[in-house]
């Protein structure tokens, strides 16, 4: 008796489930011998490949069962999730969007494709997937802790607590959700409920990340020593909680100790990310472009757009990441004049809009030449209207406020677009001692800048390339920028406040001088700190890493000679 291809695929599946891949594979090559766009047997397959960890042939699989089945949800499904956990976040962005155009009922594309905007810090539009999800699938636990992290991130931090008891009542063991609902209660200043939601967690699992939110609790008590005695015993941590454990070594003074955690967490974090790495040829290629077209002469050519008086204005705070950004922000929206942004992507998107706009006249930046002629004028309009209408969506444009803060970091690098949108407005200039950056890079997760957070050679070589273009803007732009030393603002927080104000157009309150009573949530890893009242104990920091950064002080010097900064002892 012959054997069918049903008979096939159910001896395939039965192997399967034995655990017998040798089995399955036999039945599955049998059966695709017969019929080579068998979509059902390409899904056994994959589970095959998934299994075994073969994650590119995994995805290869999914990619030709969508060739087969253009409508095959769970396939584009699965490849986007494969795509997003191997690093290769860009592909699985424009995965997500093509199921999205072939299905736009696909609740789990929406949910997937709310994951990755919010990890783009895109974080109205993500809220909007997440929901959307929600209102196809019905009530899903998974779906509403991710929505309560996007507004938790957003600093609807009340809401956000509300949509975590919703998921926590459906799912009242699901880990992920209670470790996001303890680190909630820790923002918002409730540590009993974080311990008793990490508890509720511990009694699930004594998993790292567990462990991990715990410490951190103890570290927002200063019970350092604790905290470190929580996560000593654990070998097999992921990147981040090398970090803390390393921040927790400094803290404790034992340097030696915190720099290999350090280079250990962000060895492990750019694995994560699909080894990711700093192109640093490709950076230096587009940042001599960007000079050698952004001179005094053209610059002056390029469009102006009128203020629109009939909603807020957006205040820009530049600065290479763990600058003191955070900080001043902080500071700032302590004024009732004014609102936190956070992390406002909309400036880099420019660029995107310039190349879409003349895609037969060059690349960015040459293609803005366009833009010199009478019907080329109207793009700095464009550019204006189009970021305060992605601030409309953020939220940003109430008519409470005169100001709202973007913060986003190397914003600088668009400095010439945004002078194009927003003449008038007014920018401020973050800088701190180059080698304390690095240290502080070094201890904190980030992926802004080209992937130049996860080794210290990149940090250095990025560092002194923006600080080197900085430079070149600020001699053929002169942009509208107030240079502020995170170390002024420590050393005189009173009269760097007031010359703060006073840039923007705003009188001083000294609600600004109490930034750490202000009771929004930061969205970054300073927001323990903005919290605390100003102190000095990252100053110097670098210090206890001489012999860490001492290979890289040639790189730096003509950073700090820009920044103004003195020969201080690790760079002698």
């Amino acid at each position: 008796m012959a054997v069918t291809d049903e008979d096939q695929l159910a001896r395939a599946r039965e192997a399967l489930d034995r655990g017998d891949h040798d089995g399955a594979l036999a039945g599955i090559r049998a059966l695709l011998g017969s019929d080579s766009r068998n979509v059902e047997a390409f899904a056994l397959r994959y589970r095959i490949e998934r299994d075994r960890g073969q994650t590119r042939d995994a995805q290869k699989t999914l990619a030709h069962v969508i060739s087969i089945d253009p409508h095959s949800d769970w396939a584009y499904n699965d490849l986007i999730r494969l795509l997003f956990e191997s690093g290769r976040r860009g592909e699985a962005e424009r995965i997500a969007r093509v199921a999205l155009r072939v299905n736009p009922d696909n609740a789990t594309a929406h949910e997937l494709f709310g994951t990755i905007l919010s990890e783009l810090n895109e974080l109205p539009s993500g809220e909007w997937h997440f929901r959307r999800s929600l209102q196809l699938s019905g009530p899903q636990p998974q779906v509403s802790g991710n929505l309560a992290l996007n507004v938790m991130q957003q600093g609807r931090t009340a809401e956000a607590d509300h949509l975590y008891r919703q998921a926590s009542e459906a799912a009242p063991d699901n880990l992920r959700i209670l470790s996001h609902w303890a680190k909630l209660a820790e923002v918002r200043g409730d540590l009993p409920r974080a311990i008793e939601l990490l508890d509720r967690a511990a009694a699930v699992t004594s998993d790292v990340d567990v462990n991990l939110l715990r410490s951190r609790l103890l570290i927002r008590e200063r019970r350092y020593r604790e905290a470190l005695d929580i996560l000593e015993p654990f070998h097999d941590m992921n990147g981040d909680a090398h970090l803390e454990r390393g921040r927790l070594y400094d803290r404790l003074e034992q340097y030696d100790e915190a720099w290999t955690d350090f280079v250990e967490g962000k060895r492990k974090l750019a694995a994560q990310a699909g080894n990711a790495e700093y192109q640093r040829e490709a950076v230096a290629t587009f940042f001599d472009r960007l000079k050698r077209f952004f001179v005094r002469r053209n610059f002056d050519l390029l469009p102006k757009a009128p203020r629109r008086p009939d909603v807020p204005q957006p205040v820009f705070v530049c600065g290479f990441p763990r600058s003191g950004t955070t900080l001043l922000e902080q500071i700032l929206s302590s004024h009732p004049q004014v609102r936190a942004g956070g992390e406002l992507p909309f400036a880099a998107y420019f660029r995107n809009l310039t190349n879409r706009l003349f895609p037969n006249d060059g690349a960015f930046p040459e293609n803005l030449s366009r833009t010199w002629t009478a019907d080329g004028h109207y793009v700095a309009m464009l550019f204006r209207d189009y970021y305060l209408a992605r601030a409309e969506q953020y939220r940003l444009l109430t008519p409470d406020r005169r100001f709202f803060v973007d913060k986003m970091p190397f914003n600088e690098l668009y400095f010439p677009l945004i002078n194009m949108a927003f003449p008038h407005s007014r920018i401020i200039r973050v800088v701190r001692h180059p080698l304390d950056v690095c240290v502080s890079m070094m201890s904190n997760n980030f992926t802004h800048g080209f992937n130049c957070g996860f080794r210290p050679a990149d940090v250095v070589t990025h560092l002194a390339a923006m600080s080197d273009l900085v430079e070149h803007y600020r001699e053929h732009l002169q942009p509208r920028e107030l240079i502020v030393k995170y170390e002024d603002v420590v050393a005189d927080q009173e009269g760097t406040t007031r010359q703060l104000l006073d840039h923007v157009g705003l009188p001083f309150d000294r609600a600004c001088l109490r930034f750490h009573e202000n009771a929004r949530y930061a969205a970054t890893p300073s927001y323990a700190q903005v919290s605390e009242e100003l102190n000095d104990r990252s100053i110097g920091r670098h210090r206890h890493y001489a012999a860490q950064l001492r290979e890289f002080l040639p790189q730096l010097r003509p950073v700090m000679s820009a920044m103004s900064y003195g020969r201080l002892p690790a760079t002698d």
